[in-house]
């Protein structure tokens, strides 16, 4: 367990220190809001879909998509239960800071954090199922999420659905592998060195938007913490024993845990600044839970890979 916390604190290291890069980048303007933005379509519409479908360039094998069906219930299984918690322990009187509150602890960063480490600590195996856990955060993001965030059930639609990079990198990547088609170098090159643009820029993003916090304020919110320990500690863990309890083990354990175990989206900052939530609350929470990730991650991962065999 010990040489495995090492590895994992040494990948989240690596992260940190290229979100330190970002972070100087925002500091000396040579990163500004409108680049952040546009870095953010980029990973989201192209990069994002790209390392999805090249995790699913594998042989098809029965057994990978039980997993995958398996990984898609553990994965609304853990939101489910997200929710419920974050509706009871955030009851604020003010909805702009209740509804980034909630929606900060039911939504990890299980793209921009999670797929990094995924690839650094698993390989592609591990990318392979983060794609159906990404699927659904997507799933639960445009629904739950944002009747969450905007309080208006008419802003869901099916459109925003189907046409959500995630979610169609995701079926892409499905009907190939159960298909087994191997796309041609000419088309499966170009996407694999797109994909591999989604483990700096986002952690560029990332280190951007902690540019632009004061930390003072950020490590002075009590709630976040709370958020931050439900996020970071109490779902991973849940997650972790009712799999563990359920027999799951393997790559696919650590893989889920992994997502789950990930700071509080960036969406959560968007979907505040469209729908009217608290967005500097929003910020400083994102902030603070990615800055304490650097120390709950190794733990959570190391401890699931420890009851993974």
């Amino acid at each position: 367990m010990l040489d495995y916390f090492v590895i994992v604190s040494q990948q989240v290291l690596i992260l940190f220190i290229l979100i330190a890069v970002g972070f100087i980048c925002g500091k000396i303007k040579l990163i500004d809001d409108y680049v952040a933005k546009k870095l953010t379509d980029i990973i989201l519409m192209i990069a994002m879909p790209c390392v999805i479908v090249n995790a699913f360039q594998r042989e098809y094998n029965p057994e990978m998509l039980v997993n995958l069906l398996i990984t898609a219930v553990c994965a609304v299984a853990i939101h489910i239960v997200t929710i419920v918690i974050a509706s009871l322990v955030f009851r604020d009187k003010d909805e702009g800071r209740k509804k980034v509150l909630r929606f900060g602890t039911i939504f990890s960063n299980c793209a921009f954090m999670s797929i990094p480490l995924q690839e650094a600590v698993l390989g592609s195996e591990g990318v392979f199922y983060c794609a159906i856990f990404i699927g659904v955060f997507n799933l639960f993001s445009w629904t739950y999420g944002l009747v969450l965030m905007s309080g208006d059930k008419k802003q869901m639609s099916v459109k925003k659905l189907v046409t959500n990079p995630g979610i169609l990198g995701v079926v892409i990547g499905v009907i190939l592998f159960i298909c087994s088609i191997t796309l041609p170098a000419i088309i499966g090159e170009p996407i694999r060195y797109l994909g591999t643009l989604n483990t700096p820029v986002p952690m560029l993003i990332i280190g951007f938007y902690l540019s632009q916090v004061n930390f003072v304020d950020v490590f002075a919110e009590k709630k976040n913490y709370v958020a931050s320990i439900i996020r970071l500690l109490l779902i991973p863990i849940i997650a972790l024993g009712v799999m563990y309890l359920c027999g799951i083990r393997g790559t696919m354990l650590v893989s889920i845990v992994i997502s789950a175990s990930a700071p509080v989206a960036a969406s959560c900052t968007m979907f505040a600044t469209k729908y009217g939530g608290d967005t500097m609350l929003s910020v400083r929470l994102v902030a603070l839970s990615t800055v304490i990730s650097v120390v709950t991650m190794p733990l959570v991962v190391a401890l699931a890979n420890s009851l993974s065999v």
